[in-house]
């Protein structure tokens, strides 16, 4: 694990780890949020490493619609900030403690979850740690709050003590490997919150990254038709959703939802409705009136100022709905979507279409958002220069 360097006792490890701290270049070239659209290139200080604690050598960070938010400034992150909360890379240095509880040491690749739970409360030892009344998150805390290397818009990045780390095959393309976020996301939202399983159909509402990750999850979890709706200018993305395994894609802006939606189901629709299309609410309206007696709708887009009326809940009593929120993953989302990754067993890759230096941020994000006309971004990734 060390590069070829021998073990020779606990005194030894630590001496080695000291090496491998000593090695690291004195500063990390990093993209920091200084303003609202503003990012600007900074050498930052890479800090010495402790018993609990490590460094992360970024070998790719995804790109979400949560960082076009943040740039947008609609996100309540202090500034100024280093941005990226999907983190890829391979640990550079770190301390004995950190070694041991994680199960990693220097130059494993690892998985880096984006939540920083407190890991102490009552909530975080049930088992609930997604839900920490104290949790942190990886690119939203500050320059100020030392070591200022949050983000992994970064060549490199300090991982905390209460970090959540996951081992990933090092043959994998970095690009590939970095879709363990917004699959980990599919399979919390799409699987294991609604419990969908064999027999069931499930209606994606928006074929976005996150739309597209539920697809591939509920086809892991064996559903029985899916079916996913979109835009008309969201062509390419149902078109992956279709090469994933869904059974009917659906442009709500040229086909009428509900009559294909019942139709597809025999009238009775959907037992599963997942609700991934940002800002607009009226995904929700149409679950309400789609999802089947009995069946279970999860809001995971974010709708921001938009508020939502003409919401009839006397249907959601009469037709006894289940609505349930949902926002990150959990541990056991993340192992899923790593070994959905390394098995092969679908064509994941294809929902990556850009890589981006680590200096060109503000384009790839820009680029998500269909800033640029005639280009459209899926997934993509900033690769740091080695």
């Amino acid at each position: 694990m060390l590069r070829g360097m021998q073990y020779t006792g606990h005194t030894g490890w630590a001496m080695l780890r000291a090496e491998e701290t000593n090695m690291l270049p004195k500063t990390s070239v990093a993209m920091v949020q200084t303003a609202r659209r503003t990012l600007e290139r900074r050498d930052l200080p890479i800090p010495a490493v402790g018993d609990d604690d490590a460094i992360l050598e970024v070998e790719a960070c995804g790109i979400c619609g949560s960082d076009c938010e943040q740039f947008e400034g609609a996100l309540p992150a202090p500034l100024p900030v280093v941005p990226g909360h999907e983190p890829l890379g391979r640990i550079a240095a770190i301390g004995d403690g950190a070694a041991k509880r994680w199960g990693v040491d220097v130059g494993d690749r690892v998985a880096v979850e984006t939540l920083i739970a407190c890991q102490a409360c009552a909530t975080c030892r049930s088992g609930q740690y997604q839900r920490c009344p104290d949790f942190r998150v990886y690119s939203l805390i500050p320059l100020a709050d030392a070591p200022g290397l949050w983000g992994a818009y970064s060549q490199y990045m300090y991982l905390a003590p209460t970090s959540i780390v996951h081992r990933v095959d090092p043959s994998l393309p970095a690009s590939t490997a970095a879709l363990f976020n917004p699959l980990a996301a599919g399979f919390r939202w799409s699987v294991e919150i609604p419990e969908t399983g064999p027999g069931q159909t499930v209606l994606v509402m928006g074929p976005g990254q996150r739309g597209l990750a539920s697809v591939i999850a509920c086809r892991e979890a064996q559903a029985e038709k899916i079916l996913v709706t979109g835009l008309a200018a969201d062509a390419r993305k149902l078109e992956v959703a279709r090469s994933f395994g869904a059974d009917m894609t659906i442009d709500v802006e040229n086909d009428d939802l509900h009559e294909r939606v019942l139709e597809a189901t025999d009238g009775r629709g959907p037992d599963v409705v997942i609700d991934v299309a940002p800002y607009t609410p009226q995904p929700i309206l149409d679950a309400v009136e789609l999802v089947a007696r009995g069946g279970t709708i999860v809001i995971a887009g974010i709708k921001g100022s938009n508020a939502l009326s003409g919401l009839l809940t006397d249907t959601i009593v009469g037709k006894e709905i289940t609505i349930k929120g949902a926002s990150g993953a959990t541990s056991s989302a993340y192992r899923k979507a790593i070994a959905c990754i390394e098995s092969g067993r679908l064509p994941v890759e294809r929902m990556h279409t850009h890589d981006f230096p680590l200096e060109e941020a503000e384009r790839a994000i820009r680029t998500l958002a269909r800033e640029f006309p005639g280009e459209e971004s899926i997934h993509s990734c900033l690769i740091p220069e080695r």
